[in-house]
């Protein structure tokens, strides 16, 4: 089915609306998840919806809840999502961090009892539109193990980053530390297609081909043990410095069952201007004229950021399966 922006927001917010969740959360989840569609991230839009509404109606999230700024120290927030919906508490850090990075230069919002954080690259770019340099981690529910074992210990544990360009859109890196989001496993489960052999290991540690086998296995680290190494430094940084669940302690994003998954996320936005004495625009300007200056190269986020422009004239196409499900709600 073809929609606009705005028809599949629409659609988005009445499902929820209609599965205890409040209307202010109901559309910044709807923005979230439509923005992704429109970025050709399907494994972190429409498809969400059911999962999304089916643990708001059981109270696995809080549909409701309104997260809880404080300020413990000059440079740092802290944002208690109240175990519901990432998208407001990440709503609230865009609004409130820029103020402080201005005024400290450097700033950082411990975000803790979250959920599902979608397409970071959407988070950290609006950060970017304000002047910013942002980097953000986050932790998921336990689908990795560490290097040589078969017990996952460590979730996909996406990184983030954009900058911005003088005259330009940001750049923007978004990246999970697994091979492939598992957004794209799950996705192939539900269309019922195959997945590369090197994206996930089976239980017993086996490269399988069978999404229902690597979703029940683990998922294959980017760039192997330095991989798995990163997905712990991001646990340390997503989940041990805001007190949020550790992968291993979270239930899953994709059912309804078990208590909130209370993940956590840590945004820090750096204000370029006080870090150098120079033109830091120009000089961000310079590297990315540099590296463009190969017509085969094109700078990261432009492809999603073209996406995105064209679906604000042209709308998204979405699987007939997931709008059904979607108004099956």
């Amino acid at each position: 089915m073809h929609l606009s922006l705005a028809e599949a927001e629409t659609l988005v917010v009445a499902a929820l609306r209609r599965s205890k969740v409040s209307d202010a959360n109901a559309r910044s989840v709807a923005v979230a998840l439509v923005a992704a569609e429109a970025a050709g991230q399907s494994g972190h839009g429409l498809r969400r919806v059911p999962a999304y509404a089916g643990q708001a109606k059981v109270g696995k999230v809080d549909g409701f809840a309104q997260p809880q700024l404080s300020r413990p120290s000059p440079a740092v927030l802290r944002i208690d999502a109240g175990n519901g919906y990432a998208y407001p508490a990440l709503d609230l850090a865009v609004a409130e961090l820029p103020a402080v990075a201005r005024e400290q230069g450097i700033a950082l919002a411990a975000i803790s009892r979250s959920h599902h954080a979608g397409v970071m690259g959407l988070t950290v770019e609006r950060f970017a539109d304000q002047g910013l340099v942002a980097l953000m981690v986050a932790n998921a529910p336990a689908s990795m193990a560490p290097w040589g074992g078969k017990t996952p210990v460590f979730g996909t544990n996406p990184i983030a980053f954009a900058a911005p360009l003088p005259g330009d859109e940001p750049v923007v890196i978004d990246l999970a530390l697994s091979k492939v989001a598992r957004g794209k496993v799950m996705a192939a489960r539900q269309q019922g297609a195959s997945i590369p052999a090197d994206w996930a290991f089976d239980r017993e540690g086996r490269p399988t081909t069978d999404a229902e086998e690597a979703l029940a296995g683990t998922m294959v680290p980017a760039g192997d043990a330095k991989g798995a190494a990163l997905a712990f430094m991001v646990e340390i940084l997503a989940a041990g410095l805001t007190g949020a669940n550790y992968a291993f302690e979270a239930s899953s994003l994709f059912d309804d069952k078990g208590a909130p998954p209370a993940l956590g996320h840590t945004i820090i936005a750096i204000n370029p201007e006080a870090t150098s004495a120079g033109d830091t625009a120009q000089r961000l300007a310079l590297l990315a004229g540099e590296i463009t200056r190969d017509p085969n190269v094109r700078l990261p986020g432009r492809r999603g950021q073209s996406a995105r422009h064209l679906a604000l004239t042209e709308g998204v196409t979405v699987e007939d399966e997931v709008i059904a499900a979607i108004e099956r709600l």
